[in-house]
């Protein structure tokens, strides 16, 4: 009968790589940051490396891709239309840790799985990459179905209650150039591109073909090396020096220009004889820093630096006069206001608005004073009635109408001569002798107050003032030019000088640092690198031994030598062959070339801080004699203590090596009817395999009354045991546990009804009143009855069992409802 290893003592897990001893799987980053707080460096140096450390790219973004503490497991791989799969075929998995064999024939569609839930996650497949022809391009498509080709990916993500979904189509011919959709609880449907998985599927592949084993072996060293470089963490750290390698290029940068500038500067100056560039000669040979305030005054001219002569001339050439222009425009309309309202006074207007005026006066007073019987403007005994208002009221209406042009040439004839005020400009703070009386009778037209006066003297003022401005501004500018013309062009060289040698100078403390920092980190990179290879070698090291048997190659070391950033870097596998030392490459076998690329590829996907919970292995067993297929069940069951290993093979040796071995698997067939139409059967699991063996007993002819009363209900006991722990794990995981913690709580639970408890609501302290309620809830009443059956098993009188295997299938019926309970909460 099968071992039932989930409630006896399990094997030790095996260090994954990556992790240093004693660290609990702590990334690179943290322990460096460790070192870093406890070492001697100055605190700026150490801010500085604390920034690099913590730059763009190395926080983590709850909505993007997984981080390592949210592990993702495959729930289902859904696919139609593709490869040799023509309408939709199903393949269920337990989003867990253990070892799923996805088994059938060659052609059955197993293939079409593994490429088809690699296409979703990374675009392409290693077969893809390998078979680059026409034919690959052009017939990728199921020849059967008619449907568009898809792949749909459930997956479970350690905090989500609910799985997500990657979805991937084809909007072309092109396989190269798939759409992937990427659904996840609270955060929406996006393309796959936008969530931020690149960089951990590149770190952290957990995929690998028949195609990929040859890659492992046959690809370039520098790559051997970038890959495990990258998932020991060293990536952070490369990153880190990057950032501080363009910090100090930057810096170095500004330095050395400054530094190539000086001489011919200094050699400009020398040659002039000019008091300014003896102070700029002695700013810029200070010992240390320059005066940079000295040149400061010097490049842009103020006070100090200029004697009196010098800021007479540049404040006479920026003096401008009046804009002629915009003066003689001005000066014209007011000569043209003042013409227009004298053509108006000549043509009655302007008495027309004054008996306006007055007849408007008379009309108040008659409708103030309506008793008075004699006109108030002749004295004559005509009474101003209501006939004489209404004639009057009408006269005033026509002689306003004639009189509005007056008051519009008035008012064009004050906006005009405010237009010439406007112009005008007061007489400035300091003025050279020669434009004070030129600018003081412009200013005086301010205050004239008679439009054609203010005209004709702005007029004037306006040309002498702008002549005298132009005569006196290129002397003042030829005189600059002669004084000025040769300090000019050395000051623009050290005005340019100036600006780069303050960059320079002011980085120059932060250079010190940087250098520091690199050199700091550039040790503990060293450090770390050895550190963090050992247990990845050693992991290697436990994989080979399990792979090797009856080879007399012993894997000796995995070194990596050089740098990250050196031309020459590369993963130095050293061997021995019976006891003398030879290359990998030269003394192997494929199978055993296999074997050792099996050895590296799953540390690498056994890493701590990878976010994938799962690794997909399509057909690892070609090339491997049948003491290596063993070897191989055996690491594939340890690595399954904390990864969900999916491997698809069509031999059937690896299947009967877990058999054989009495380790847990699950077992899913595929099989391949008329027009590409494919079928997932489970042939076994660890429940299913508990099952088998209770049927059989169940089955046994004359058995002895005790193993129908104890060791039955022990086997169903067991059954539902494992049911339970599997529903318990999903929950737990979904509430966010690490598979660590969700496994460290499930082994906790010794109790069938704490097990139960665990399985039904993901709490071990429910009691049993609690468990029985939800069972009848769940599988019916006498599901019940089934559980206190088998725990009265394990007592010393039994239980009776009058139907064997109705007791057996009823237990069966009550174990799939409960692994179903995760389905039945979404």
């Amino acid at each position: 009968m099968t071992e039932h290893p989930e409630h006896n003592n399990p094997p030790e897990p095996v260090e994954q790589a990556g992790s240093a001893p004693g660290s609990g799987g702590s990334s690179t980053l943290s322990r460096l940051t460790g070192r870093l707080e406890a070492s001697t460096l100055s605190e700026g140096v150490k801010e500085m490396l604390r920034e690099a450390l913590g730059g763009p790219g190395t926080g983590s973004d709850a909505s993007a891709g997984p981080r390592p503490d949210q592990r993702v497991f495959l729930e289902s791989i859904s696919v139609s239309g593709f490869r040799g799969i023509g309408r939709k075929a199903r393949l269920p998995l337990t989003a867990k840790p253990g070892v799923t064999l996805v088994v059938g024939r060659n052609g059955s569609g197993k293939s079409s799985f593994a490429e088809g839930v690699e296409t979703a996650f990374t675009g392409r497949t290693a077969r893809l990459d390998k078979q680059r022809g026409e034919v690959w391009r052009r017939h990728w498509r199921n020849l059967h179905d008619g449907a568009e080709p898809k792949v749909e990916v459930r997956l479970s993500v350690a905090g989500d209650a609910k799985p997500s979904t990657l979805t991937c189509t084809w909007p072309s011919d092109d396989v190269t150039a798939p759409e992937v959709e990427f659904k996840r609880p609270g955060h929406g449907r996006r393309p796959f591109s936008e969530a931020s998985w690149e960089r951990a599927l590149h770190d952290y592949r957990p995929f690998l073909s028949y195609s990929d084993l040859d890659k492992v072996i046959s690809g370039k060293p520098s790559e051997l090396y970038d890959s495990v470089a990258t998932i020991l963490g060293l990536g952070e750290l490369t990153a880190a020096d990057e950032r501080l390698q363009a910090a100090e290029k930057e810096l170095n940068s500004a330095v050395k220009a400054a530094e190539a500038e000086l001489p011919a500067l200094v050699e400009a100056l020398s040659a002039l004889d000019d008091p300014r560039a003896g102070r700029a000669l002695a700013a810029v040979s200070a010992s240390g820093t320059p005066d940079f305030g000295v040149l400061d005054a010097l490049v842009t001219g103020l006070p100090d630096a200029d004697d009196d002569r010098l800021r007479e001339l540049r404040a006479t050439v920026v003096l401008s006069g009046p804009d002629l222009d915009a003066v003689g425009a001005a000066v014209d309309r007011l000569r043209e206001a003042v013409a227009v309202l004298d053509d108006v006074r000549a043509s009655g207007a302007e008495d027309a608005h004054q008996r306006a005026e007055l007849l408007s006066r008379a009309l108040d007073h008659s409708r103030r004073h309506a008793d008075e019987d004699a006109c108030p403007v002749c004295g004559s005994d005509r009474p101003l009635d209501e006939a004489w208002a209404e004639g009057a009221a009408e006269q005033v209406a026509a002689l306003r109408r004639e009189a509005a042009a007056v008051q519009e040439a008035r008012t064009e004839l004050r906006e005009a001569m405010d237009a010439v005020r406007f112009l005008v400009t007061r007489v400035p703070t300091w003025l050279p002798a020669p434009l004070v009386v030129p600018w003081e009778e412009w200013a005086a037209c301010r205050v004239i107050d008679d439009a054609e006066r203010l005209a004709a003297r702005a007029e004037t003022a306006a040309l002498v003032l702008a002549d005298a401005c132009t005569a006196l501004c290129e002397e003042a500018a030829q005189e600059l030019e002669k004084l000025d013309e040769e300090w000019r062009r050395c000051v623009t060289r050290l005005a340019a000088w100036l600006g780069r040698a303050r960059v320079a100078h002011a980085g120059m403390p932060r250079l010190r640092q940087v250098r520091a920092a690199r050199k700091w980190l550039k040790e503990a990179c060293a450090e770390l690198r050895e550190e963090r290879l050992r247990p990845f070698e050693d992991h290697s090291q436990r994989i080979w031994k399990e792979l090797r048997q009856q080879s007399n190659v012993d894997l000796c070391s995995v070194r990596l030598t050089g740098s990250d950033k050196a031309a020459v870097r590369k993963l130095v596998m050293d061997v021995s062959v019976d006891g003398t030392a030879a290359a990998a490459l030269g003394v192997m076998s494929q199978g055993e070339l296999h074997s050792l690329a099996l050895s590296l590829f799953l540390p690498r996907a056994a890493a701590p801080d990878s976010p994938f919970g799962f690794v997909v292995i399509d057909d690892p067993v070609q090339s491997m004699d049948p003491a290596k297929v063993h070897g191989l069940a055996k690491v594939l069951h340890d690595i399954g203590e904390t990864r969900q290993v999916i491997v698809f093979t069509h031999d059937t040796r690896l299947q009967r090596a877990f058999t054989n071995q009495e380790l847990p698997v699950t077992v899913l067939e595929v099989e391949r009817e008329a027009r590409s139409t494919v079928t997932v059967r489970r042939v076994t699991d660890p429940v299913g395999q508990t099952l088998s063996d209770a049927h059989a007993l169940a089955r046994t002819p004359d058995l002895p009354p005790a193993a129908l009363t104890h060791v039955l209900p022990g086997l169903c006991r067991t059954v539902l045991e494992r049911a339970f722990s599997e529903a318990a794990w999903l929950r737990l995981h979904r509430a966010g546990l690490t598979e660590h913690e969700a496994e460290k709580t499930v082994m906790a639970a010794v109790g069938l009804k704490d097990i139960a408890a665990l399985g039904l609501f993901g709490d071990p302290s429910r009691t049993a009143s609690d468990v029985y309620r939800e069972l009848r809830r769940r599988c019916g009443p006498a599901a019940v009855d089934l559980v206190r059956r088998c725990q009265e098993g394990a007592h010393p009188t039994g239980t009776l069992m009058p139907e064997p295997l109705r007791f057996v299938r009823d237990i069966e019926a009550v174990a799939q409802t409960v692994r179903k309970l995760e389905v039945a909460d979404q």
